[in-house]
């Protein structure tokens, strides 16, 4: 159990012995700013002053005389009814040898016994992954860490879109394409794919297949087929190196197969209606601001009705939530989805979708511009290339997703300390050596000698790592994650510039320094791997 929950615990206890039941929601326990002030500070008789009929500070008196003192040096009541605890010393660094004993499993919540299913990426497989669709798989795949972390059962999905025009427009694109390599008239479609990744599938096909491709009866869907594969493996191969993995690919086309989109529109009968044509489902029973189409007046089925049909079926493999990560346009589509869901008897929190703002790659003080179809798109893979993973995957988690961004290219590849990720990395790399300079020495895992404000304060950053994990998977928030790794590594900095930490004439304290060290190193590794980043060993 960690320092601020047995706090918590420790005031309602004080508080049941006044005849007071309080929940544990009901009572927040905060760091203190200032050394001066304590260790930690607690509102509670003030924000339950008016609920119980006393003033603050009279309320704040009787629950100090009712707390056990036992791991408490002193308390004070300052202002009108804050409650400032100063903890005695090990009641603190206690933590250090918990963080040491659970390593990699320190910050690991316990089994929440809850499915939760993450869709993202699923981008159109006609095409190598764009820098746009690089932010929505780091937050993705945040999320799903986080989640994991925090004690659910998490599935990440990938949901291909094989079934609409845009796999048809693939497969004419790459056929032009294998007739140039023929040396045949070709004309590329309007509404093709002009990038060389085509070109590349062309002459695969070709080579593997060919030159009598185009007399086939199915030469179109053998392009179309083929094409989606080779790029769907493409696809795999760079989120792979972005340390982006699914468990799930689901197929549009394999979903919408059995007439599962005719016995959708059965279930959902009631709730629909004609008018000019076209048939409305009434979302507007429910969530929508407005009723939506779902059979257009020509027979088509809008996007939005096997966009049902596929929700309908994960909720139907047993998850207790979907979280769908989706760009910003997607905004009108939160409420509709939610409402068809509520048709089928879900509740309407049993989904939630969290988009992506739009992010901007700067260089040299110029933004880069793209387009996947006019065959000058920006890679995510060549982004890799230039900057690396970490950087990618660090900076793309430490702003919130709701929030639009400008990723600094020249920064993220600066080896300094106003690189964000270099002065996280680098702290790690400190610890790493301060700990292989000193394998002869026993760390001492009861960190006895551990007093100084430097040190202390490094401690309950440490401490903190639990709530740190479970309010950033609650939120779905990774930039929480990383914001808590920067204020690790500031503490872990000052800690080593004013501490000496090996001092081979002082054993006792160098023996608790190297365990604040290993605990230290411990925490930022597993908060780094919530967000995808390496912890190297040195740089």
């Amino acid at each position: 159990m960690e320092v601020k929950e047995k706090l918590k615990l420790n005031i309602q206890a004080a508080v049941k012995k006044l005849g007071i039941d309080l929940e544990l929601d009901r009572i927040d326990i905060d760091n203190s700013r200032d050394l001066a002030h304590g260790d930690y500070a607690s509102n509670v008789a003030l924000k339950n002053a008016k609920v119980f009929g006393k003033a603050p500070r009279d309320l704040a008196e009787q629950i100090i005389a009712g707390l056990d003192m036992s791991e408490i040096e002193k308390v004070e009541i300052a202002g009108p009814g804050f409650i400032n605890f100063f903890l005695k010393k090990n009641s603190i660094t206690s933590i250090i040898g918990k963080i040491i004993e659970k390593g990699d499993n320190f910050g690991h919540g316990e089994d929440k016994n809850k499915k939760i299913n993450v869709e993202f990426v699923s981008a159109n497989p006609t095409g190598l992954l764009h820098v746009g669709t690089a932010r929505g798989a780091a937050i993705g795949d945040s999320i799903a860490r986080l989640l994991e972390f925090s004690g659910y059962k998490v599935t990440r999905e990938y949901y291909i879109n094989d079934a609409g025009v845009q796999i048809t427009h693939l497969g004419e694109s790459i056929e032009e394409r294998y007739k140039q390599l023929l040396g045949l008239p070709f004309e590329l479609p309007e509404d093709g794919y002009h990038g060389e990744d085509v070109f590349d599938i062309a002459k695969q096909l070709k080579a593997e297949y060919g030159d009598d491709l185009l007399s086939r009866d199915d030469h179109l869907q053998f392009f179309m087929q083929k094409g989606m594969e080779i790029e769907l493996d493409r696809i795999k191969k760079h989120l792979d190196v972005f340390r982006v993995s699914f468990d799930v690919f689901s197929s549009e086309k394999a979903i919408r197969g059995n007439g599962a989109i005719e016995k959708e529109l059965e279930f959902l009968k009631p709730y629909l209606y004609l008018e000019d044509g076209a048939t409305y489902l009434r979302t507007t029973d429910f969530l929508d601001d407005k009723d939506r189409v779902v059979v257009k007046s020509n027979g088509d089925y809008t996007y939005f009705m096997p966009d049902i049909v596929y929700h309908v079926n994960k909720m139907s493999r047993g998850f207790d939530q979907l979280v769908d990560v989706l760009g910003a346009d997607h905004h009108g589509y939160i409420n509709r989805m939610k409402s068809a869901l509520m048709m089928h008897g879900y509740k309407a929190d049993s989904l939630e979708i969290e988009l992506i703002q739009m992010v901007r790659f700067i260089k040299d003080g110029k933004e880069f511009k793209a387009s996947k179809r006019a065959g000058d798109a920006i890679t995510l893979h060549e982004i890799c290339e230039e900057v690396g993973v970490d950087a990618m995957r660090y900076f793309f988690a430490m702003r919130a997703h709701s929030t639009h961004m400008d990723f600094d290219m020249d920064l993220a590849k600066e080896q300094s300390s106003n690189n964000p990720v270099y002065y996280a990395q680098y702290a790690h790399a400190r610890l790493c050596s301060i700990l292989a300079s000193a394998e002869d020495i026993e760390i001492d895992k009861n960190a006895t000698h551990i007093a100084c404000n430097s040190e202390l304060a490094l401690v309950k950053q440490l401490s903190q790592f639990p709530d740190v994990v479970a309010n950033a998977a609650s939120e779905r928030a990774p930039y929480k994650i990383t914001n808590y790794i920067h204020e690790v590594a500031e503490k872990v900095h000052a800690f080593y510039t004013e501490c000496r930490v090996l001092d081979r004439d002082n054993i006792p304290v160098t023996s608790s320094r190297l365990a604040l060290c290993q605990a230290s190193k411990i925490v930022l590794k597993n908060a780094l791997q919530l967000v995808g980043v390496t912890a190297p060993n040195r740089m």
